[in-house]
């Protein structure tokens, strides 16, 4: 909520929860775009500004320690990558408090399949890959483009697949163990939702955010 600005805006949290308790702070990744609060963000937001602010929504991964391990597929589409970073941050912190102190919330694999028109739309890729590398045997990541006219960087390429990411990916996935969270355009929302509800995927274990 914005002082002079009558339109709410609405954006996701893309941090992990561990950087509000320690440090007091959440981040939001915001679009340049003609909404009137996205404007607000870009042309006069400064140092010092006060907004008030809501958190609500289901979408979220929040277990519980004593709760049972799950695999997390995470399913981004562009911006849609934004709510799903904040998930695997948080996974990440979860499994870094399991290894150092044996303790706390045990996590399964963490997949993500990230699609944008190109390489240069792959947003916070940096972020992702540092985590890929910190736990190779936990996070695996692929990223595609559906648009691409320039060459891959050699830092890129092992990552990247050309085209969309099709049912099969998703499918070979599909456990009992297992979570599937979507964000993405509502087309691709709606087609990875319904294709996994034919495999028998519990709607429990299907979550998804449209914009």
């Amino acid at each position: 909520f914005i002082p002079g600005v009558s339109v709410v805006g609405g954006f996701s949290i893309c941090s992990s929860p561990r950087l509000l308790e320690e440090e007091r702070m959440i981040e939001l990744a915001v679009k340049y775009t003609n909404h009137p609060p996205a404007l607000w963000i870009h042309n006069q937001c400064t140092l010092d500004s006060e907004v008030a602010v809501r958190v609500g929504g289901e979408f979220f991964f929040d277990p519980q320690p004593a709760d049972a391990p799950r695999n997390l597929v995470l399913i981004a589409g562009g911006v849609g990558i934004n709510p799903l970073l904040s998930i695997l941050r948080h996974a990440a912190d979860l499994h870094r408090e399991w290894a150092d102190k044996g303790g706390g919330y045990e996590m399964g694999t963490i997949k993500l399949f990230y699609s944008a028109q190109n390489t240069s739309e792959l947003l916070f890729k940096k972020n992702i890959l540092d985590l890929v590398n910190e736990f190779p045997e936990k996070i695996v990541c692929r990223l595609h483009v559906t648009k691409q006219t320039t060459q891959i960087s050699a830092e890129l390429k092992p990552y990247i697949t050309e085209g969309r990411i099709t049912e099969k990916e998703i499918s070979d996935h599909v456990s009992k163990e297992t979570l599937f969270y979507i964000c993405g355009p509502p087309p691709m929302t709606d087609f990875f939702s319904k294709q996994l509800e034919n495999s028998r995927v519990p709607p429990e274990h299907i979550c998804f955010e449209k914009w």
